[in-house]
């Protein structure tokens, strides 16, 4: 149980050190890239559902204590695209790339949608990123999602599909 909240611990802070470089990084080109979002989704798709809502909602709630208009839509966001991965993960194959990055990009695509038409509905205040900004941040996250699948059911240590609970 110890080792389990570990390896969940070690795989949110490598989510947070990968999502600081990346946005950090890909901010130079204009692009918004979330990798607490590709973390989480990975880390869906083979962790317990009780602790892959966790993940969701604190990597969520992290990317909020960074964001200066609207606290809680990400939290809200990430546990949404949470519940979408976990209503998928008995019909779609995860451990193939295309299914990883089909979803990782559509989601990326979805909660980038949904974060602004939240800040503009609760705030009254337009936070939109660009179609550019939004689409090459979910390329870009698109592209490195079977290498974050592959860490996190590396470090899981679980190579066949999870068992359900």
């Amino acid at each position: 149980m110890f080792y389990k909240a570990f390896k969940l611990i070690f795989l949110f802070v490598l989510g947070t050190v990968c999502h600081w470089a990346f946005a950090t990084f890909f901010s130079f080109c204009g692009l918004s890239v979330n990798m607490m979002l590709v973390f989480a989704i990975a880390m869906c798709t083979i962790v317990p559902l009780e602790a892959g809502y966790l993940v969701a909602f604190f990597s969520g709630l992290f990317l909020d204590f960074f964001g200066a208009r609207l606290f809680g839509n990400n939290a809200f966001l990430l546990t949404l695209a949470a519940c979408a991965v976990y209503a998928l993960r008995e019909r779609i194959d995860f451990e193939a790339v295309v299914p990883q990055m089909v979803t990782v990009f559509l989601l990326t695509c979805t909660v980038g949608i949904s974060n602004s038409l939240l800040v503009a509905w609760f705030t009254s205040f337009s936070q939109w990123p660009g179609l550019w900004s939004l689409l090459g941040g979910a390329v870009v996250g698109t592209f490195f999602a079977p290498f974050v699948f592959w860490l996190v059911r590396r470090v899981w240590g679980e190579e066949t599909a999870p068992s359900r609970l």
